[in-house]
Parts: structure tokens; C-alpha cells; sequence
């Protein structure tokens, strides 16, 4: 089977957002805005692996769409976690910026499969 990118980096994205939920909860007793990242942050890697299993590419096409969905949540969930200074800015950075990769893969990913139809 061919190397799957995207679903490569979902999951090691998923990984870093488990590990910073168990900071956040740990470390900052911040319980409220770290669930709503866990589920969407981890939701990005497991709605990945779904599409894989798409019954047809019109299927495989709308799980896409509803991953973009996830990290756009995301991001939101980081902003206002590094805005209200429960992560500093060095933390934020770093994991924003692979969660802005995984739109740029999926939204690339998305219009080539569109412009095939």
C-alpha cells in the first residue's frame, strides 16, 4: 500500500494534541477548552482514516470536507487557547503551524478530487 501523507500527519498531529491536552490538564487544570480540542484535534486523524474506506469518491470527497471542518475547529480551539495564555507563544506556533499544513493537504487534496469529477 502507497504512503498516505495526509493520514500520516493527522495522526502525528493527533498524537502532539494528545500530549498538549494532557499538559493543559495537568499542568494548567484547564479541563473545558482542552476536551474541545482533544475531540477535534484527534477527530482530523480518525475522519482521515475513514476516507480511506469510502464507499464511493463522491463519500470520500464529503469525509474530506468534514475533516477541514475539524481543523478549522482546531485552529479556533488553539487561538483562544494560546489568547488567553494557557499556551505561550513558542507552544502555539509550532502546533498551529501543523495544524495550518493539514488544511493547506486537505484543501489541496479536496480541489484536485473536485477538479476530477
Amino acid at each position: 500500500m502507497k504512503e498516505n501523507i495526509l493520514l500520516n500527519k493527522s495522526k502525528l498531529f493527533a498524537l502532539r494534541i494528545i500530549k498538549l491536552y494532557k499538559y493543559l490538564k495537568e499542568n494548567k487544570q484547564e479541563y473545558i477548552l482542552s476536551k474541545q480540542l482533544l475531540r477535534s484535534g484527534t477527530s482530523i486523524g480518525a475522519n482521515t482514516k475513514e476516507s480511506v474506506f469510502a464507499q464511493s469518491k463522491a463519500d470520500f470527497i464529503a469525509k474530506l470536507f468534514i475533516t477541514q471542518k475539524e481543523c478549522a475547529e482546531t485552529e479556533y480551539w488553539l487561538e483562544l487557547l494560546h489568547e488567553s495564555d494557557y499556551i505561550n507563544k513558542q507552544e502555539f506556533d509550532s502546533i498551529y503551524e501543523d495544524c495550518q499544513e493539514l488544511m493547506r493537504l486537505l484543501v489541496a487534496t479536496t480541489k484536485t478530487l473536485q477538479g476530477k469529477q
